[in-house]
């Protein structure tokens, strides 16, 4: 008896599973699911433990053991999604940025959309020009220290945060005579609001990147945003194409097609490889998403999506939840007190060390770090030959985020003439962006980019990471030119390929075709089945006609044939 209850309480052990979810103030949340949980169990686990109810901006996202990010699907089980190990780590992140911030209905949710826009700002995927990026940078100031005194805060205050991927001597002074001057009064949830309010009408609000490569083989990212859907090529945005001109979105293998149609009837394709077959669908999936949710007026309207034409066997794909004109129609009706939100302050970040007086660690226990004893020259020259390091501009350009050490005043002193400005009169919206997925062999060249903005945290973490910061490189990218050599054979081969498969089946197709008709000719015309179906077709004079003008001589000609060969065969 004994022996049995506890074979019983093991297998339920099995069937149990520990899951971490790290959230967006790098505090980490732990459950145990059961084996044949939902996606939606765990995300209505997370939002209560939140007292989250607009809760339809945001998202699970994972990493497989093959290092492609993933958005947890709300009505798979989990267990089944990961495809790793237990325990399971995965991170809370807005999935669908909202089209105006500002006009969330509660406090708890502008906090949390605060937090995921101050992680893109700081990660370079938001990018600005130095008057924009010195106002957020004292939003998230004002907002996380109150307001400036002369006593607790001595000259150079605002030079102990890094709120981008590079900071100047002039960027941090103009941060701190914004923080003195105009902020002063505002509250943390008007700073916020205030914060929400500029970021939105940035050209890479709501930017999540995607790495891919155009048909001639040059290096570009594609990302979804509230208003559209957009390509980022070198230093400039190549196309903005808004939601109700997308027509239809489809994959094969690598390959992403966009179909647009514009003005005038104007009708575009534009095509883009990936750089895996799983990176490929990711992309996909989140482009229907992203359309659904913003582009249809109900939920109702949502159909399932294939990715499959009539000879290539494609993913099929249906979003689950609401669009956003229910969301923001839902949001209206919420009445209760507003929740009690408990804001990070100076707490030390794991991935946004910025927010901390003093050393900049790792909130991570000693015992979980594992160091990358890399120097840091050969860091940065492997980040330079390596094809999955985000691309970035020439040190020539002086206007880009570049990510560099900030060990004190001496060491910035010593390499001046090395510090990058962001430009006014320059945007680059390819520089510092995350590239998807995360590359195996570089995963831990990415940990020693953050340890130079003075962040240590373990090869383990990183892995799991949402976020990315990029590498600098004082001479022409080598990614750039690796991608453009490496992509000037590849597709126009695989693309042969795909055009000698299609011919195959439509061969294969066709043949069946045939094989088909022909079998239901024999069953019309030999066969004693009396069904309606078939007394409604031989009674047409057409196939009375043709019964007897073509196919019975042809059957006379067939059999003659036929007893002609098997006399042959007798004989001999």
């Amino acid at each position: 008896m004994l022996s049995r209850w506890m074979s019983g309480s093991s297998r339920n052990l099995e069937r149990e599973y520990n899951c971490t979810v790290r959230l967006l103030d790098d505090s980490e949340y732990t459950c145990t699911i059961q084996r044949d949980a939902k996606g939606q169990y765990l995300f209505d686990l997370l939002c209560h433990h939140l007292n989250l109810l607009e809760k339809d901006y945001f998202g699970i996202r994972f990493v497989d053991p093959d290092k492609q990010r993933h958005w947890l699907e709300f009505t798979k089980s989990v267990v089944k999604q990961m495809r790793a190990q237990p325990p399971f780590t995965m991170c809370f992140r807005v999935k669908f940025y909202p089209t105006d911030p500002a006009a969330l209905k509660e406090e708890i949710t502008r906090y949390l959309v605060f937090l995921q826009i101050k992680r893109d700002l700081y990660h370079g995927r938001l990018l600005c020009k130095t008057s924009d990026a010195a106002l957020l940078a004292a939003y998230i100031l004002q907002a996380e220290i109150g307001d400036y005194d002369p006593g607790k805060h001595p000259e150079g205050y605002s030079s102990k945060f890094q709120f981008f991927p590079k900071h100047s001597e002039k960027l941090e002074r103009k941060i701190a005579e914004i923080h003195k001057s105009e902020l002063s009064g505002q509250t943390p949830a008007t700073s916020e609001l205030n914060f929400l309010r500029k970021a939105q009408t940035l050209e890479t609000y709501g930017v999540d990147p995607h790495p891919c490569k155009d048909v001639s083989g040059n290096a570009a990212f594609l990302a979804f945003t509230p208003f559209g859907f957009v390509v980022l090529q070198g230093n400039k945005r190549v196309h903005f194409i808004k939601w109700n001109e997308v027509t239809k979105m489809k994959f094969e293998g690598k390959t992403f097609y966009l179909y647009v149609s514009q003005k005038e009837e104007k009708k575009i394709v534009l095509t883009y490889f990936a750089p895996t077959p799983e990176a490929c669908k990711h992309l996909w999936k989140c482009g229907i998403e992203n359309q659904a949710f913003y582009k249809l007026e109900k939920s109702s309207q949502v159909r399932t999506v294939s990715s499959s034409n009539l000879f290539f066997k494609g993913s099929r794909f249906r979003y689950s939840g609401r669009v956003a004109k229910e969301v923001m129609e839902s949001s209206a009706k919420i009445k209760r007190e507003p929740p009690e939100i408990h804001r990070a302050g100076l707490v030390p970040s794991r991935s946004c060390p910025s927010i901390t007086h003093g050393p900049r660690l790792s909130s991570v226990p000693r015992t979980r770090r594992r160091a990358v004893h890399i120097s840091i020259m050969e860091g940065l020259e492997s980040l330079r030959d390596s094809a999955h390091s985000t691309p970035v501009r020439s040190a020539s350009h002086g206007d880009a985020f570049v990510p560099h050490g900030r060990g004190g005043r001496g060491g910035r002193a010593e390499s001046s003439e090395r510090v990058a400005i962001i430009a006014d009169e320059s945007y680059s919206p390819a520089d510092s962006v995350l590239p998807t997925p995360v590359a195996e062999h570089s995963l831990e060249l990415l940990l020693l980019s953050r340890q130079l903005n003075g962040a240590p945290c373990s090869i383990e973490e990183e892995k799991e990471s949402e976020a990315g910061t990029p590498g600098t490189e004082p001479e022409e990218p080598r990614e750039l030119r690796a991608l453009c050599s490496a992509a000037g054979s590849g597709p126009r081969a695989e693309q042969v390929n795909k055009f000698v498969l299609s011919v195959l089946r439509l061969l294969l197709v066709t043949v069946g075709l045939l094989f088909v008709l022909l079998l239901l000719l024999i069953v019309l015309t030999e066969s004693d089945l009396d069904t309606a179906f078939f007394r409604d077709i031989r009674q047409t004079p057409e196939f009375e006609q043709f019964h007897y003008q073509y196919f019975c001589p042809l059957r006379r000609w067939f059999a003659c044939k036929l007893r002609a060969v098997v006399a042959l065969l007798t004989d001999t």
